[in-house]
């Protein structure tokens, strides 16, 4: 039995086809890394540096939109001061941002 036409073709067709074939597959798995998952890993990589810099006295932003000033460090969790007199406990990954010693959150005024 002789092999047809058509699949003695597309076996000798070699490797040049089948690149043509998945060159846009390619193509936007690239842009997809470069566009979406590197920068994405950058921010994780400056979030955690944040996170493991957290120390007494900073002004930090929780992911909830509450401002407070950071009153103890442990190991996963910090203590934060949102009000005077009113401490919270929350896990330092659920800071979203450390704002450092002094700063402070801008002012809503419209004048």
């Amino acid at each position: 039995m002789s092999a047809t036409p058509a699949s003695g073709a597309a076996a000798e067709g070699g490797l040049l086809p089948l690149l043509v074939n998945f060159a846009p597959f390619i193509v936007v798995f690239v842009l997809f890394y470069f566009l979406l998952i590197r920068p994405q890993q950058n921010r994780a990589k400056a979030h955690a540096a944040q996170v493991a810099g957290i120390k007494r006295g900073d002004t930090v932003v929780l992911s909830n939109g509450m401002i407070g000033k950071v009153t103890r460090v442990e190991d996963q969790e910090a203590m934060v001061e949102i009000s005077q007199g009113v401490n919270v406990r929350v896990l330092k990954n659920m800071v979203a941002e450390v704002r450092g010693k002094g700063e402070i959150a801008a002012a809503n005024d419209k004048s």
